[in-house]
């Protein structure tokens, strides 16, 4: 599979999401060109503020590899992560962030800074815009709905 297919597995991720009320993002974990944990935004569902998609994916993989050290692995994720995820995925080891959309253009900054230092954990590769218009146009039509 490619970066575009696994997005695409990310995208029906944040379509759950989406379909439960919640913001959609959606996210996989990809490990030797194989999925090995799926999540979406449950914040609402969890009743729980810090259960972000790529937080779940995290502690799937982790239980999954019995190893928080995710080392290797790529994350898929339909909008680039906020501050907190990103850095647990420095913290996680995770090699490689790939992301759809950019909701908030304020943590870009702040995002790419956690990733680009040692500081965090380790440094993480990141590469936006993959299947961007689709993930943008579905986080804009749930806000659309909400304000209607």
């Amino acid at each position: 599979m490619n970066d575009i297919e696994f997005m695409g597995l990310a995208l029906e991720e944040a379509k759950i999401a989406y379909q439960n009320g919640e913001v959609p993002v959606g996210a996989v974990l990809v490990k030797n060109n194989q999925v090995i944990a799926s999540s979406h935004n449950q914040k609402d569902s969890k009743n729980c503020a810090i259960f972000h998609a790529e937080i779940g994916c995290i502690m799937e993989a982790s239980e999954k590899l019995e190893n928080w050290r995710l080392i290797d692995c790529i994350l898929y994720v339909t909008m680039m992560p906020c501050p907190m995820c990103a850095s647990a995925i420095a913290q996680s080891r995770i090699a490689k962030v790939v992301y759809g959309t950019v909701a908030n253009t304020n943590d870009v900054e702040l995002v790419e800074k956690i990733f680009s230092t040692r500081s965090y954990g380790n440094t993480v590769e990141l590469i936006g815009g993959i299947l961007e218009e689709e993930t943008s146009n579905l986080v804009k039509d749930f806000f659309r709905e909400k304000r209607s």
